[in-house]
């Protein structure tokens, strides 16, 4: 039986690509700090739903606690490791940001660390589409530079990228970094759009809508997501004999067994229609509190999903109404609303 240890496991996403491996039959190795950035009765309840399968076990630890993961990466010797723990939101890295540094670079050079002394047959790590940052020619690729993040969230998360690249080259350790395009989905964050908007329609209270809804998003359901991860689980990089047998789509480096993967629907929807979609699935209308841009953020996201299609076959397609009809479904049972 394969083992996988899952960073983040209680997670929004890794709750879910826990859940598909398990049925897949992996063993998985679940490792989360549950901290309270939001409810973490959510947290503890996805852990719950997991710890039903004999094959799963749940471990509380920090990433920045580097003797708990070392010692839980050493006893079970997992194949494989999915990073996804990470601090997360693009808006709370502007009032905590010594919180990103903690865990999305100490955390993430710990589980680099693990998985060069157990030598994974795989490294895999999340991104974020936040790292194109400034970049206004869409979709985004992988070949593009990302050199011009605008929060520090987006600049951990490009300087994760670097790090695995430096290790994959040191230590021939092959690594896939997953850039990720607006998640969502059932057992979503109470932080993200799609479940603030969806409580706010539902108790008929405002919702903040940013730019004045001039904003665009490749909206990704997180089923699709996961199985694009499981997919690229199976497609570890191999370091290249020359620059000629890299493809030029490829974001192979031609230095190390690395690779970045863009994973998303590969559409980008305005806004408003998505708020449109929510209030039908809803069956009333939003009351709308017209804001301007915020800080950090970006009016447009959209991804070159060619790579990810190249690579696994596979291409996200959950249409965004069949996605938030999903979501709202599960928010109504489990708020009982």
């Amino acid at each position: 039986m394969r083992k996988a240890l899952i960073t983040g496991s209680a997670g929004f996403i890794g709750y879910h690509l826990a859940q598909l491996l398990l049925d897949e039959g992996f063993a998985v190795i679940g490792y989360d700090g549950l901290t309270d950035y939001y409810d973490i009765r959510l947290k503890e309840r996805r852990h719950q739903m997991l710890l039903q399968n004999a094959h799963f076990s749940a471990h509380i630890g920090m990433l920045e606690d580097f003797d708990t993961l070392h010692a839980l990466a050493l006893a079970e010797r997992p194949d494989v490791i999915v990073h996804l723990a990470a601090q997360a939101g693009v808006r709370y890295s502007l009032e905590n940001p010594r919180a990103y540094v903690d865990a999305n670079l100490v955390g993430t050079f710990n589980v680099m660390e693990c998985a060069r002394e157990l030598g994974v047959d795989h490294l895999l790590m999340a991104s974020t589409s936040s790292v194109y940052g400034a970049n206004t020619d869409m979709p985004f690729s992988e070949q593009d530079k990302a050199d011009t993040p605008l929060t520090l969230y987006a600049a951990t998360k490009k300087a994760n990228e670097a790090m695995g690249h430096s290790y994959a080259h040191l230590w021939n350790l092959p690594t896939t970094m997953f850039r990720f395009f607006t998640v969502y989905g059932p057992w979503g964050r109470p932080d993200m759009a799609l479940f603030k908007f969806t409580r706010g329609v539902l108790e008929g209270t405002p919702i903040d809508i940013y730019n004045h809804g001039e904003m665009y998003r490749d909206f990704t359901y997180v089923s699709d997501l996961v199985r694009g991860i499981r997919l690229l689980i199976d497609t570890p990089p191999v370091r290249p004999e020359s620059t000629t047998d890299i493809s030029p789509n490829d974001s192979l480096s031609p230095a190390a067994p690395y690779r970045v993967v863009n994973i998303g629907n590969g559409n980008k929807v305005r806004l408003m229609d998505f708020v449109e979609a929510i209030e039908a699935e809803c069956g009333r209308e939003a009351v709308k509190n017209f804001l301007p841009m915020q800080a950090g953020d970006v009016p447009a996201t959209w991804a070159d999903a060619t790579l990810l299609k190249d690579l696994t076959g596979y291409a996200p397609q959950t249409d965004i109404r069949d996605g938030i009809s999903q979501f709202v479904g599960w928010y109504r049972d489990y708020y009982q609303v």
